[in-house]
């Protein structure tokens, strides 16, 4: 038997890593595919399943560095249909594990929510309802720390839970009501302002759902609800499932940015935060809640079927 069918019958019978036999048998990875590419056999079999598998390998490597590492087997199998691909989830699990190629999610740690008991507290309206009809009917948001050597950035984010897009994301020094106020500003602009998401009805306004944290009973905070025409909606003290929606993205975060990355200073850090939320979350980032489509993809095909509905 050659090297090379030895190889392939590790991998193709054990599941073996091809990577992990060339490696222990002191042969090129590049070597074996040369050969995977004039093997002929009897019957064929073992040359078409072996070319498969290379094709498939390339396929699912090349996806996952175009989704940055961050897309299990079920994003990466939608992104591969999309390309064309006919192939299961199994399958691209399967050469996930075959190259080493792993992308998981982390539990976050830790919060920034400070009470102000003497502050006038705002009703739940969402009760963990996190699904919307339409988009500008409800809003979640919440602030995190974002560590550097030179200090700490923090973050106050704006997600509409019809399409899981992060509206505003908004960055600061200070963890307080103004950097809250920016965030939820950003939000407002990027649904086309004021007049966009108003409505006469006040039971009929945008939800914002947050904690009870004391940047958003502020008066400050409050007084800019108001003049918006936003509602103000706030969880229980001590549960993260009333928020769920804004915690998950921040654990989303936590794993596929802050824990890849150590940043020098603030400023490196807001680069890199910013590019990922907007780039990649809004428009790469593939949602359960949104048929396995973007935030801003599946804003768009709704858009379309719209006047059908209609």
């Amino acid at each position: 038997m050659s090297v090379a069918r030895f190889i392939a019958d590790q991998r193709t019978k054990y599941r073996v890593p091809h990577t992990f036999t060339c490696t222990l048998l002191g042969v090129g990875v590049s070597w074996f595919y040369k050969w995977i590419g004039r093997a002929e056999s009897v019957d064929g079999v073992h040359t078409d399943t072996d070319r498969r598998r290379v094709e498939i390998d390339d396929a699912v490597k090349a996806a996952f560095g175009k989704a940055r590492g961050l897309h299990g087997s079920p994003r990466l199998v939608a992104d591969l249909r999309d390309l064309g691909w006919t192939v299961s989830e199994k399958t691209v699990a399967d050469s996930m594990r075959r190259q080493g190629l792993v992308a998981r999610r982390i539990k976050r740690c830790g919060g920034l929510t400070r009470q102000d008991k003497t502050a006038p507290k705002f009703p739940d309206l969402l009760k963990r309802d996190f699904a919307a009809a339409a988009a500008n009917c409800k809003w979640v948001g919440d602030m995190t720390e974002i560590p550097t050597e030179s200090g700490k950035l923090y973050l106050a984010t704006v997600i509409d839970l019809y399409s899981r897009r992060l509206l505003g994301a908004a960055m600061g020094l200070h963890p307080d009501a103004e950097l809250a106020c920016a965030a939820i500003q950003m939000a407002v602009t990027a649904r086309g302002g004021r007049q966009a998401i108003w409505r006469d009805d006040e039971s009929q306004r945008v939800i914002f759902h947050t904690d009870r944290g004391s940047t958003y009973t502020a008066k400050s905070f409050t007084r800019v609800c108001r003049r918006l025409g936003i509602r103000q909606s706030m969880g229980r003290v001590g549960s993260c499932f009333d928020n769920a929606a804004a915690e998950a993205f921040f654990s989303s975060l936590e794993w596929e940015v802050l824990s890849r990355n150590t940043f020098r200073d603030t400023i490196q850090a807001q680069a890199v935060v910013i590019d990922w939320c907007y780039t990649f979350y809004n428009h790469q980032r593939r949602h359960s809640s949104t048929d396995g489509l973007s935030p801003v993809n599946y804003e768009i095909r709704e858009s379309k079927t719209e006047p059908e509905a209609a």
